[in-house]
Formats: C-alpha cells, sequence, structure tokens
C-alpha cells in the first residue's frame, strides 16, 4: 500500500529504512523523500515508526534523564541490600 503518493512510497519501503536505522519521519524523509512534498502521509509515516526501539531515541531517553533526577533533589530509591 502506498504511504506517499507524491513520490510513490510504500509501507514496504518506509519499513525497509525504518529497519535500517530511520527512528523520525524527517530520517525516513531524508532516505526517500516521502513527507517532503505535501506532507500528508507523515502522520502515517510517524504511525508506521511508532514508538518501537530506536538507538536515537533511547540516547536522547538517557540524556532526559539526569535531569528528571534533579528535579528530585536528594530523593532516592532505596538500595536492594
Amino acid at each position: 500500500m502506498y504511504v506517499c503518493s507524491c513520490f510513490g512510497i510504500t509501507e514496504a519501503q518506509v519499513k525497509k529504512h525504518a529497519d535500517a536505522g530511520a527512528c523520525t519521519p524527517r530520517q525516513i524523509a531524508s532516505a526517500c523523500k516521502a513527507g517532503t512534498d505535501c506532507g500528508g502521509c507523515v502522520r502515517r509515516i510517524q504511525a508506521l515508526l511508532g514508538r518501537g526501539d530506536c538507538p536515537r531515541r533511547e540516547l536522547l531517553d538517557q540524556r532526559q534523564e539526569p535531569a528528571a533526577v534533579s528535579a528530585l533533589g536528594d530523593a532516592r530509591l532505596p538500595e536492594a541490600a
């Protein structure tokens, strides 16, 4: 099924780029131009990408973690014995 009719990009092509490491609609656009003309397919691309495993997303989550911990102040979880 076509995702991007402007450039003739299929779901299979988007999934192939996602498997190769594209984690965001912008990265998909860089790989195959999908989403760069009318933009009508960007939400569908987002849905196909979902919230699955993504090395870049994991790195971003790790960067945000210290800020969340510092917001808690000195409140810490008890350590296992």
